[in-house]
């Protein structure tokens, strides 16, 4: 294997220590984890070069959702407010401060993603329904 020196900042090189202490390996192992971890992940990178308004984002519970690129608005939620909402482009446009393109764009990417949104979109709802029952369940004892 290659030597490569490495200067780390300080507080970053003592907060990699501790971790690498936490986890029982070295510092040197924990660097090869992260550079193998990015690496792997931009691999992994869902970016579609047609769409370069989108990027996908993990959320909190670790799904992959696309949103557009420097905002945190969701692509459903601007399919949500055409499709079921019944707003004109311009209008979500107006709405989210964006541009009309930029909603023509998430509908054209829609379109090609629709069956993933829309499951992703099911599955929410769904788990949205569920909380709500054991909460009332909860409340109602």
């Amino acid at each position: 294997m290659t030597q490569y020196s490495l200067k780390l900042p300080p507080k970053l090189q003592q907060e990699a220590e501790k971790y690498a202490t936490d986890q029982g390996i070295t510092l040197d192992n924990l660097i090869i984890w992260a550079i193998a971890e990015k690496i792997g992940s931009l691999k992994q990178s869902l970016d579609n070069n047609n769409f370069p308004d989108i990027v996908y984002s993990r959320n909190q519970e670790g799904e992959m959702i696309p949103k557009l690129r420097g905002i945190n608005i969701q692509v459903k939620t601007l399919v949500v407010a055409v499709k079921n909402w019944q707003l004109t482009p311009q209008q979500v446009a107006d709405e989210y401060g964006i541009s009309e393109e930029k909603v023509n764009n998430v509908m054209a990417f829609y379109e090609q993603h629709r069956q993933e949104i829309d499951t992703a979109h099911r599955e929410a709802d769904l788990f949205e329904i569920a909380t709500d029952k054991v909460l009332e369940s909860i409340y109602n004892e």
